[in-house]
């Protein structure tokens, strides 16, 4: 494996080179809040996992897991764990639903769909 390269950083976070570079969210080191991530969810018929990490610039290791439990059942999101349990918390408030990965048989989420129209104010 190469070794990965740090990022640059200065007082208050990393460089703003870097930052477009790791693909960071516009609006600071913060990342995505659950009304953003309700709100992107909701906006589309289906969005995959890989969609939500690029437009929310959610960064971390290739096989990073967050275990939720959703309805009596333990399911894995391909999240860190802030984020995922930000989904988590979408999940089982009935705000969105969710497709798990049949290949292998796991209780993994690949995408996830929006449940209730969004109101319109």
């Amino acid at each position: 494996m190469p070794a990965a390269r740090p990022p640059v950083r200065r007082a208050g976070g990393v460089a703003p080179a870097a930052a477009q570079l790791q693909g960071d969210p516009p609006t600071g080191d913060h990342g995505a809040t659950a009304p953003q991530l309700r709100r992107f969810i909701k906006s589309r018929a289906y969005v995959p996992m890989h969609e939500l990490r690029r437009r929310f610039g959610i960064n971390g290791e290739e096989d990073e897991v967050t275990p939720l439990d959703v309805d009596q059942h333990q399911i894995f999101v391909g999240l860190p764990e802030r984020e995922g349990h930000l989904l988590g918390e979408l999940l089982r408030g009935g705000d969105i639903g969710y497709e798990l990965s049949l290949d292998p048989i796991s209780p993994i989420v690949v995408g996830v769909y929006p449940m209730r129209p969004v109101s319109r104010a």
